[in-house]
């Protein structure tokens, strides 16, 4: 069902890092979020996918996804989940990017995101 697990790299300076990853690094930034960028974007390279999120503040504040996950089988790991009685932080939902999306939380707080392509 899992077949590949996305870092969520934060920075302070979003410009400053994509310039890192893409000229640096060699990764392409397949898409970015909001008109203008807000600070979010997906870059990949052969295989590998991250995903580099501007944030301020203090670690306790930030509340965005630690790990995102890419499945197939969705509603299979939705089941299992459930049958576990793993709580979901955010129930399954349809994203404004048309991805299939819930999210959970570790023992420790963190965010985990599991999302299909549609």
């Amino acid at each position: 069902m899992m077949q590949t697990a996305t870092p969520i790299i934060r920075t302070d300076d979003y410009q400053r890092a994509k310039q890192f990853y893409t000229e640096q690094l060699g990764f392409a930034c397949v898409e970015e979020a909001g008109e203008p960028v807000v600070g979010f974007g997906i870059f990949i390279r052969d295989q590998v996918r991250v995903f580099i999120e501007a944030w301020r503040g203090a670690e306790p504040e930030h509340d965005g996804w630690r790990a995102y996950f890419h499945v197939t089988s969705f509603d299979d790991l939705v089941a299992e989940f459930r049958a576990k009685d793993i709580p979901f932080f955010k129930e399954p939902y349809v994203t404004e990017y048309d991805m299939r999306e819930f999210e959970v939380r570790d023992p420790d707080g963190n965010k985990l995101a599991f999302g299909a392509d549609p």
